[in-house]
């Protein structure tokens, strides 16, 4: 069997100021278009499809678009909610989408019940696991303790029970949305860490042939048969060393794996360029980038009068201005910003806690700020899911 791995669309979102519809809808004719091309027998979308729970009307328009145009390929698709999405709100409609081919995964409930697709050696059978919050799924998966690791591996047990009563030679896939140890993340994720812990290790997803990740917008290979896809487009100009792709994944009837990166179309290049404002404007060696979406970290030691608009002169696609004079580290003007860069909540709280008493918080006292950090986030997501 041929399945194409995608995820994190993000249906909705801009890059900065620069709206993204357009883009978004170039990628979905070129996802047709490639189904179509290389005879793809079906397509997983592993969560964020939007952008936030509530979309905006001409994200859902695009979505509803895309669904049309896979369905009359009469390609089956399957997809799970994100931590971006209204897992209630995407899965509206689900079972009626799935007469259509069009198979919604949201519910966690759901996480042992597949998709079964045939191909000339029999079933392959498709687990959709949507993003697990899990202060929120703790009573379904009868998990002592809430952590993703925890909610996950109760998940893959049922995935796993379910698949040793199928017959045997059964293939597998599952669909996740979770941040897996070795994944490198960047910045235009939303933070899903419960108790400053995040990923999950790959071994929890042992068992099956292959598992198709959403979460990290870089396409990454953990093993051979663990893959994020990545996201189709930049969100972030951390994104700007990335190569947008989807997996065209090739599912043997012994289980084996052959996967190929399929390049997504490029709206525009990004640039992230550093230097004195004077420098930016005369390096000839920037001239590459006069067309890109730009972020300028400038490091006069005075800012400069309008840079923005001396910027856009040169460089008329510039959407993020930085400032970072060059200063010793142990310069009071450091910024406030600079100092907490790649530190967590956690470590912002605990080093708070240190400034004002003198000594940083004990074992007991750095549960609480965890416990006191797991509780917004929860609230947060049941707010989310609730709206």
């Amino acid at each position: 069997m041929r399945f194409l791995h995608t995820s994190d669309w993000h249906l909705g979102r801009s890059f900065h100021r620069a709206g993204m519809l357009g883009a978004q809808a170039e990628f979905i004719g070129h996802l047709v278009s490639t189904v179509r091309e290389r005879e793809v027998d079906a397509v997983v979308v592993s969560g964020d499809v939007y952008d936030r729970a509530v979309p905006p009307l001409s994200a859902v328009e695009l979505f509803d678009d895309a669904l049309h145009r896979l369905a009359g390929l009469g390609v089956p698709t399957v997809m799970i909610s994100g931590n971006h999405d209204s897992a209630r709100r995407l899965g509206v409609g689900a079972g009626l989408m799935g007469r259509a081919g069009i198979h919604l995964r949201t519910e966690p409930s759901a996480c042992g019940t597949p998709v079964l697709l045939p191909d000339a050696h029999g079933d392959v059978a498709f687990y959709g696991l949507p993003y697990l919050e899990p202060a929120l799924v703790r009573d379904e998966f009868g998990v002592e303790r809430a952590g993703h690791e925890t909610v996950l591996a109760a998940a893959m047990e049922r995935v796993r029970a379910d698949l040793a009563a199928r017959p045997a030679g059964t293939r597998s896939v599952v669909l996740a949305h979770a941040f897996v140890t070795g994944g490198e993340p960047s910045d235009s994720e939303r933070d899903i860490a419960v108790g400053g812990v995040a990923s999950v290790p790959a071994a929890v997803f042992e068992g099956v042939d292959y598992v198709a990740l959403g979460h990290l917008h870089g396409c990454q290979t953990l093993t051979d048969r663990v893959r994020y896809s990545g996201s189709p487009l930049p969100y972030s100009f951390s994104e700007a060393g990335h190569r947008k792709s989807m997996w065209l994944v090739d599912l043997a009837a012994d289980g084996s794996i052959t996967a190929e990166r399929v390049d997504c179309p490029v709206p525009r290049p990004l640039a992230r360029i550093r230097g004195t404002l004077e420098d930016l404007l005369a390096d000839p060696a920037l001239v590459p980038h006069e067309e890109a979406w730009v972020e300028a970290t400038l490091t006069d030691p005075v800012r400069p009068a309008d840079p923005m608009a001396r910027l856009a002169e040169r460089f008329p696609h510039t959407l993020a201005l930085v400032f970072d004079p060059d200063r010793p580290p142990d310069d009071p003007d450091v910024s406030y910003a600079r100092r907490l860069a790649g530190r967590d909540d956690q470590q912002i709280a605990e080093d708070f806690v240190a400034h004002v008493r003198g000594a940083g918080p004990d074992a007991h006292e750095r549960t609480v700020l965890r416990d006191a950090f797991d509780a917004v986030r929860a609230d947060e997501a049941a707010r989310e899911v609730a709206r």
